[in-house]
């Protein structure tokens, strides 16, 4: 099988049993999200989803964040990971978004990339669920999902997975692949112990191939 046509097989299995995919964390405009994915960095979103709507409510946008206190904030996310960390990286994006961009969420990865704790994953994440943008984010279930279906091969970094993923899947598909991929990754195809008796995609898996050869 070549790598286009389990690329084909992929997307085929994925538009017939989950046309509809999205992120699973909760927001109502592009700064809530934002601050939900810097947030959800090394956390699960269900953990996420507990501690922002009180974030949410005490600080609704960038203007009102970008005066909160490092104290406050902290107080507000402290039960999700690195919490020293991702309050000054809330406090510095909020500052950014006001005083350089309007307090508006910028369309565009170099813009993005400015503000604090924004790295490109990110970035992408904004890109694709926001403005529909053909951004592939690859986090840990990404690399790890497209590596054991054989969609990447050896891939060292996330970058490299996210070129060989956009130059395989069509433009227009890219955004709903990314959660494709995640889901797949967190329900599924779990780190430790996938659950290939429950999968769709063994057809096409390498991994899956390679240990019911053991």
């Amino acid at each position: 099988m070549t790598v286009r046509e389990r690329f084909e097989k992929m997307i085929s299995w994925f538009e017939s049993q989950m046309p509809v995919a999205q992120t699973e964390l909760h927001y109502e405009n592009p700064f809530q999200l934002l601050v939900a994915v810097i947030l959800s960095a090394q956390c699960t979103d269900k953990r996420i989803n507990m501690v922002t709507p009180a974030l949410f409510k005490a600080f609704p946008d960038a203007s009102a964040m970008s005066s909160a206190t490092s104290e406050e904030i902290f107080e507000l996310i402290k039960s999700v990971s690195f919490p020293n960390n991702k309050t000054r990286s809330l406090m510095g994006m909020a500052r950014r978004l006001s005083e350089d961009f309007g307090g508006e969420v910028p369309s565009d990865m170099d813009a993005l990339l400015t503000l604090p704790g924004v790295g490109r994953k990110t970035a992408n994440v904004i890109l694709s669920v926001v403005f529909n943008q053909a951004a592939m984010a690859v986090d840990t279930h990404v690399f790890r999902v497209s590596e054991r279906l054989g969609l990447t091969t050896n891939s060292k970094n996330p970058l490299q997975t996210e070129r060989v993923l956009v130059k395989y899947i069509p433009e227009e598909k890219i955004p709903v692949a990314h959660h494709w991929l995640i889901l797949h990754g967190r329900y599924v195809c779990k780190a430790r112990r996938p659950d290939c008796l429950n999968c769709g995609l063994t057809s096409i898996c390498r991994y899956y191939r390679r240990e019911s050869q053991k």
